[in-house]
């Protein structure tokens, strides 16, 4: 199932998406919904960040090949940090380029998307906490975060965290296990290529690993990593996301006004 929130005529919603349309739900899909049966074309609403996050945790060089490209080894626990909310934006949203950095960076990421509450989750509880895996783009500062030690400006600033552009239900830590092919480009041309099967932690690891510490709400995102084969972005670029099982993430860089 691919659940979207959309944004038409004013009002905002959720949809199950099936033949191009948005059958609007009762509700929100944290919880057991109903369809409305009132059905809207996929092409007249504005869709909107599938989720607004309390919070996105972000786990970094979970990918040996990114790792290396970056001439950085592999960490002996996962590297977490965090993007604010105000970082997140929808697909057909723009990446707004910061004025303090001259080398701005995509990321291509899977998304992971928290349906309920949870703390101290047991690795074989895992998949109960997920609502289901959406596109996401780690936009970096890549020379704000070489000569910071925290990453927050580099990371965090606004717009730096593209989502989108559902929230695809069907797919399960086995499936990602298994190998999803992900792949960015810009202005159509290809800048990255992998698999989550080459995740050095995998999702059940993640979520283990990030919940010893902290309480997840629904809605929270937790960003994956990203493999090999990242780099610049100027303003103008149309950067997309893709990957499979799930859709194309697509934004455009402008400039910060």
């Amino acid at each position: 199932m691919r659940i979207a929130r959309f944004s038409i005529d004013g009002n905002v919603g959720f949809g199950v998406l099936e033949d191009g349309e948005l059958d609007v739900i009762k509700g929100h899909p944290f919880a057991e919904f109903e369809r409305s049966g009132q059905k809207v074309p996929l092409d007249k609403v504005r869709l909107l960040p599938p989720v607004l996050p309390n919070k996105v945790v972000a786990i970094g060089r979970n990918y040996a090949d990114h790792a290396a490209e970056l001439g950085n080894a592999v960490p002996d626990v996962p590297v977490t940090f965090f993007k604010p909310s105000t970082s997140v934006i929808g697909p057909g949203d723009p990446i707004a380029y910061p004025s303090f950095s001259q080398e701005v960076h995509h990321e291509a990421e899977l998304a992971v998307v928290i349906g309920r509450m949870c703390r101290e989750v047991p690795r074989e509880r895992v998949k109960d906490v997920i609502l289901g895996y959406t596109c996401a783009n780690d936009v970096t500062a890549r020379d704000v975060q070489q000569r910071e030690k925290q990453w927050a400006r580099a990371k965090g600033f606004d717009s730096s965290c593209p989502l989108g552009p559902w929230v695809e239900t069907g797919l399960d830590p086995a499936d990602i296990a298994a190998g999803l092919a992900i792949q960015c480009t810009v202005n159509g041309e290809q800048r990255q290529l992998g698999r989550t099967s080459d995740m050095v932690r995998p999702v059940e690891d993640l979520i283990v690993h990030i919940t010893e510490a902290m309480t997840l709400l629904p809605g929270d995102v937790i960003l994956t990593g990203t493999p090999a084969g990242v780099g610049p972005l100027n303003v103008g670029d149309e950067v997309a996301v893709t990957i499979e099982g799930i859709g194309t993430l697509t934004n455009k860089v402008i400039k910060r006004g």
